[in-house]
């Protein structure tokens, strides 16, 4: 007599997923705390995913703005299907597709245009040569992102860099995972393996958004919502 299968619960995704509803709860009831948390937890994520489709630190800081206020004049619609991060990603897409769509109608772009290099805070404790070895790599891996195409240059950003998984890369572009694995396959050709294999630690660090500007776009944010 073969014996009934106990579902095998999975209580991580499940407390995250109600974690966010609680999180959106209190963002409804105007709790100023709820928004500076969504604001602050997930600024990283939406800067680097503006920014991965943009090339422009600007443009990426002013579409993740607009994507909060939008989001958040919209969170009653929030129904914790997928999670908070996956819904407020997928509106910076949105928002950030619509951004370039308009830049392409009104703006002749460049065969070549000059990738923008950020500047990246590095610990002062370093050897000098080390610093200089470690600015090098981090200007290399954001020029050769930005020359990617943009359905590779989105794949690579969500994967490599912000570090989804592939079902939250695919939920998130609305692909399959199988869509993931290839274009990830293809940019990483784009980019030549000799690269992928000598800087990939570094990865965590590109397109960091923290201190000042993330301060920076969280008070901008709640001044728009009328709590500064």
């Amino acid at each position: 007599m073969s014996k009934l299968a106990i579902p095998v619960k999975m209580p991580g995704v499940a407390e995250a997923l109600s974690g966010d509803m609680l999180l959106v709860k209190r963002a409804l009831a105007r709790d100023a705390g709820a928004f500076r948390t969504i604001i602050k937890t997930y600024n990283q994520r939406l800067y680097r995913i503006a920014r991965g489709i943009l090339r422009n630190d600007a443009e990426a800081e002013d579409v993740v703005q607009e994507a909060y206020v939008h989001a958040f004049a919209n969170l009653a619609t929030f129904r914790g299907d997928s999670s908070l991060a996956t819904w407020l990603s997928r509106i910076v897409i949105n928002e950030a597709l619509g951004r370039l769509r308009k830049r392409r109608r009104t703006v002749a772009m460049p065969e070549n245009p000059e990738a923008q290099i950020i500047r990246f805070p590095l610990n002062p404790s370093d050897d000098p040569e080390r610093t200089m070895a470690q600015r090098q790599i981090l200007a290399l891996v954001e020029r050769a992102t930005d020359s990617l195409p943009d359905i590779y240059r989105m794949v690579f950003v969500a994967r490599v860099i912000e570090g989804l998984s592939m079902e939250e890369t695919a939920d998130l572009l609305g692909v399959r995972p199988e869509t993931v694995k290839t274009r990830l396959h293809r940019a990483r050709s784009l980019l030549r393996k000799a690269l992928d294999d000598e800087i990939g630690p570094a990865l965590l660090d590109a397109f960091p958004f923290a201190g000042r500007r993330c301060e920076r776009l969280t008070k901008a944010v709640m001044g728009r919502l009328g709590f500064e």
